[in-house]
């Protein structure tokens, strides 16, 4: 039923409401974590660095094969 697709949603909101809700405002406004002023927020208020997101890098070459023996 729909219902039980959305237990995971509603334990999640009654165990932790405040993170939920800040991720699902977060989510709805579409704001990036990595980016100012949401990174220096963040940072100031874990009193330390937040989330830093790495990046890929790539040679320009492609996909690249490789051999298993």
């Amino acid at each position: 039923m729909f219902l039980d697709e959305l237990a995971p949603v509603f334990k999640e909101l009654t165990g932790n409401p405040v993170a939920f809700l800040g991720g699902f405002v977060s989510g709805l406004l579409r704001l990036n974590l990595a980016e100012d002023p949401v990174k220096s927020w963040l940072d100031q208020q874990a009193g330390g660095s937040s989330y830093t997101p790495t990046s890929i890098s790539s040679n320009g070459n492609g996909p690249q094969t490789i051999s298993i023996e």
